[in-house]
């Protein structure tokens, strides 16, 4: 397989990634990585076989106008994109902009036909081991109509379909209550549309403090309010972190405490670390592209390169395109 990537989008810089594809890489010699960024910045993964260097000269601000993106075509960005595209490349992967990633993936990569509107999907983790559930859309839009949450929830079926093995995935919508009549217009108006749609599976309205229960597989909604919930989740479990250890430093039996309980507290520590999910995937585009947390370290852009090699290798694409066609 063949990966685009765009060593310089990261808040933290090229030096991480740079650390993560040399171990990716190793671990992948079959495949091809095409990494875009500045030649003097990527000297330590020169002299790799299966890494190709390809130079870029500029870097896209994160608060750059996403229609700007398309004017800048020395970015590393832009270039990442015309690679994957010409080199006909599996993925393509950044921590770059949202804005300018959707932008560029729209108009160059193109949407999936019928598709109206692509959204940020990435699986969460949950009180159940083992038990993951996705959401969609965490971002790539502000604003959204029922047809696109409509949309955003068979696409999001279809990947966990394909993802967990899993037929049947509940599909819930975000919402502030559980009844039928709760919420704006526009999830009153969505409501209608899931439940009328024999193709899913639809739970009802589900309020935000639910999917890290574990009793819902797909999570549906607009990206504004999307992105808020992926935001307080990140920071919910930061701080819970942050809570539990100081609670074990407030003396020395609380210490002893933890040492008879550590097993349990780093086993709860990594199920619930957002850097195991390192990407979220922009569902609806013809291709696969996975956008990296802006500040992602090591462990994080490694899990968002094992996101693009698990949904390259089921051929993701393929499989939303005639699950689509067969609706």
């Amino acid at each position: 397989m063949k990966f685009a990537i765009d060593m310089m989008g990261g808040d933290n810089g090229s030096l991480i990634i740079v650390e993560s594809i040399l171990e990716f890489a190793s671990k992948h010699p079959e495949d091809i990585f095409y990494c875009v960024g500045n030649v003097e910045e990527l000297g330590k993964i020169k002299d790799v076989k299966n890494i190709i260097i390809i130079p870029s000269k500029t870097v896209l601000r994160m608060d750059i106008e996403p229609m700007e993106a398309l004017h800048d075509k020395e970015s590393s960005l832009f270039i990442t994109v015309d690679t994957f595209l010409k080199e006909q490349c599996d993925a393509i992967i950044s921590a770059g902009s949202t804005g300018a990633i959707l932008t560029l993936a729209t108009l160059k990569i193109k949407r999936i036909p019928g598709i109206t509107r692509p959204g940020l999907i990435t699986p969460f983790p949950t009180y159940k081991k083992n038990k993951k559930f996705v959401c969609i859309d965490l971002g790539a839009n502000t604003v959204n109509t029922k047809e696109e949450l409509h949309q955003f929830a068979q696409m999001g079926s279809i990947y966990y379909s394909f993802m967990y093995n899993d037929a049947h995935p509940k599909v819930g919508l975000l919402n502030i209550g559980t009844e039928e009549e709760k919420g704006n217009d526009l999830r009153k108006e969505t409501y209608q549309l899931l439940k009328n749609d024999p193709s899913i599976n639809f739970i009802g309205n589900v309020e935000g403090k639910e999917p890290l229960y574990g009793n819902i597989d797909v999570l549906v909604t607009d990206g504004f309010s999307g992105n808020i919930f992926l935001k307080t989740t990140e920071g919910s479990c930061k701080v819970m972190s942050l809570l539990i250890k100081d609670a074990f430093k407030k003396n020395l039996l609380t210490k002893i405490g933890y040492l008879f309980s550590k097993k349990g507290f780093d086993d709860l520590k990594e199920r619930m670390d957002y850097k195991n999910v390192g990407g979220a995937m922009l569902m609806g585009v013809n291709g696969i592209v996975v956008k990296a947390h802006g500040n992602s370290d090591f462990k994080s852009f490694t899990s968002a390169l094992n996101i693009c090699y698990d949904l390259a290798k089921k051929d993701i694409i393929k499989q939303i395109k005639e699950a689509l066609q067969s609706k």
